[in-house]
């Protein structure tokens, strides 16, 4: 059986900080030997929001992806490109637009949000409102089983999962698809196969989600069948007839939230950040004035890590040892918090110098970047058009 597929991205913001790494980039790192993992700039994504100033767009995207590298991904292991020399992106988005709703776009949570949030830009336009359909594109181009989010973050996957679904129902007519599906049922033994089909009834006679949920995860953990396999069981199970592009599932991994110097979520726009690009003397100074927890006013006074943004740091980067000294040391105002900040200054900047010295490696080799960005995009237009050629053909686009 081949490795599942794995899709993520990000908009190309420059150089990446600490959010960045613990938030995202170490877990790709991680995934790239476990799974066929595709990670792209979505550099069309960021034209939805910032149309009216692209000059910054192709420079942020080669230092992202420099610190991509820097951080551990492997163009060996991993395939990385450039969304906007996919052109299957494009087509699949137009070719979806066909049979979403509008009001499934409408009704997207962020879509309004950012509309307020975003007061200064001229949002009313097509291309925003279709943010939210073009990631389902860039998901299901490649028929991706799973996609790394956070907990917070799996919502977003529900409306790419609903117009796949609404894809493979008008356009999923495979011939002697139901004699397949037996077939593969037979596949999971006579216990499971019965269980399978009991609940299958139980969904389509009952509407029960519940045994809906069960069959899925009784067909996802079934080694006896193909990725294939499993994703025809998948759509089985609904009455669809085969699955074109299948519904992705968020692959829950675990995330460090790196809280920004100013205590709230550490992200660009607020320049509250510390990149992986940070000399090792300004790391110390952005640490040493973070602030602490406000009832220590003085060095005598007795506080609570809980309340102070450092202790989020010593979370992420200190063992055991040392969060009971600091706890110890905080609450009996047995420390400064000076002397609290030494033990994150030291760890963040050994993490950092690794990927610093690749860094430099990289920027002395003119043109790798470029190199691997466009093998990785030459890999990616090959997967992407494996599937187009699908699509195509299921909704009567002859090729002439």
């Amino acid at each position: 059986m081949s490795k599942d597929r794995v899709l993520s991205g990000m908009r190309p913001t420059g150089f990446m900080h600490l959010g960045h790494y613990h938030g995202a980039l170490k877990n790709w790192v991680s995934l790239q030997s476990q799974h066929e993992c595709f990670y792209f700039v979505a550099d069309w994504h960021a034209l939805t929001s910032h149309y009216d100033d692209p000059r910054v767009i192709e420079q942020s995207t080669f230092d992202m992806v420099t610190d991509w590298l820097a951080a551990g991904l492997d163009p060996n292991q991993c395939t990385i490109f450039l969304q906007s020399q996919v052109p299957q992106h494009a087509e699949l988005t137009v070719l979806l637009g066909m049979i979403t709703p509008l009001g499934w776009l409408e009704r997207v949570p962020t879509y309004k949000e950012q509309q307020e949030n975003l007061k200064e830009k001229d949002l009313t336009t097509y291309g925003f409102l279709g943010y939210p359909l073009m990631q389902a594109a860039d998901i299901v181009v490649y028929r991706a089983q799973h996609v790394p989010v956070g907990e917070d973050q799996v919502s977003h996957l529900e409306i790419t999962r609903e117009i796949a679904r609404r894809f493979n129902h008008i356009y999923g007519r495979e011939p002697g698809f139901e004699e397949k599906a037996a077939a593969a049922v037979k596949k999971l033994g006579g216990k499971l196969g019965k269980q399978y089909e009991a609940m299958k009834t139980a969904y389509n006679q009952d509407g029960n989600a519940e045994a809906l949920a069960q069959a899925k995860a009784l067909v996802a953990a079934a080694g006896s069948l193909s990725n294939a396999e499993k994703d025809m069981l998948q759509a089985f199970l609904t009455g669809a007839r085969k699955t074109i592009l299948p519904e992705p599932q968020a692959l829950l991994t675990p995330t460090s939230k790196i809280i920004g110097l100013d205590g709230r979520k550490m992200s660009k726009s607020y320049g509250n950040g510390i990149d992986l690009r940070e000399p090792p003397a300004a790391v110390e100074q952005k640490i040493k004035r973070m602030p602490t927890d406000p009832k220590r006013a003085r060095r005598t006074d007795p506080g609570n890590p809980d309340d102070c943004p450092v202790w989020t740091l010593h979370q992420v980067y200190s063992n055991d040892e040392t969060k009971a000294w600091v706890r110890q040391g905080c609450t009996t105002a047995g420390i400064g918090c000076l002397e609290c900040k030494q033990p994150v200054i030291d760890a963040v900047n050994a993490e950092l110098a690794p990927m610093q010295e690749r860094i430099r490696e990289i920027e002395a080799k003119p043109g790798y970047v470029k190199d691997v960005l466009a093998a990785g995009c030459v890999r990616a237009r090959q997967a992407a058009e494996a599937t187009m050629l699908e699509v195509r053909q299921a909704m009567g686009l002859a090729k002439v």
